[in-house]
């Protein structure tokens, strides 16, 4: 991974927390070394969080998503090919790994095979937090990155799903 430098008022990805704004770059004195910061801000829950520039490629810290990769979360929701283990313990590491992995792409794959099983079985509480997880970050991810309002970035993923005659879960029914 390249090492990536981003300023004051970037739009960020911080995995499994979701998006956030570089508020500062600032450094502290640590014994003899000097460190370097970045605090970002996450949008949901306020949390302030100082990750360190050599750090930054370990936790996966990332640039918002750009128009092209939206697109490609959309043809992979609409007609992408899901593959999910019958196991479940071997199912929700394998969803928890995609899911650290920061990439929106895999909390897409998440969402769509947690969608399919949901057909044929009721989820497990995990399973089911673990979709609320993927639908959080897919929305507030796209909503950010194409500076819309959450119901329409809904909107747009209930299209695409429904392709696959899938539904995208309400946040209320999975609260619930």
């Amino acid at each position: 991974m390249i090492n990536q430098s981003f300023s004051v008022g970037d739009k960020v990805v911080y995995p499994n927390h979701g998006v956030g704004v570089i508020e500062q770059i600032s450094s502290r004195t640590i014994g003899a070394n000097v460190e370097k910061f970045y605090l970002l801000k996450i949008k949901s829950s306020s949390l302030k969080v100082m990750v360190p520039f050599n750090n930054v490629n370990n936790v996966g810290l990332r640039r918002v998503v750009k128009n092209g990769e939206i697109q490609k979360i959309l043809d992979y929701l609409t007609d992408g090919a899901c593959e999910s283990n019958a196991d479940w313990k071997y199912r929700f590491k394998e969803n928890s790994e995609k899911m650290r992995t920061g990439s929106l792409l895999e909390v897409a794959g998440v969402l769509k095979s947690l969608l399919q099983l949901a057909q044929s079985k009721p989820l497990s509480f995990r399973e089911k937090k673990m979709l609320e997880r993927a639908r959080y970050l897919l929305v507030s991810e796209l909503a950010m990155a194409k500076n819309w309002e959450e119901p329409e970035v809904e909107d747009a993923l209930n299209k695409a799903l429904a392709k696959s005659k899938l539904r995208f879960p309400e946040a209320s029914t999975l609260e619930a």
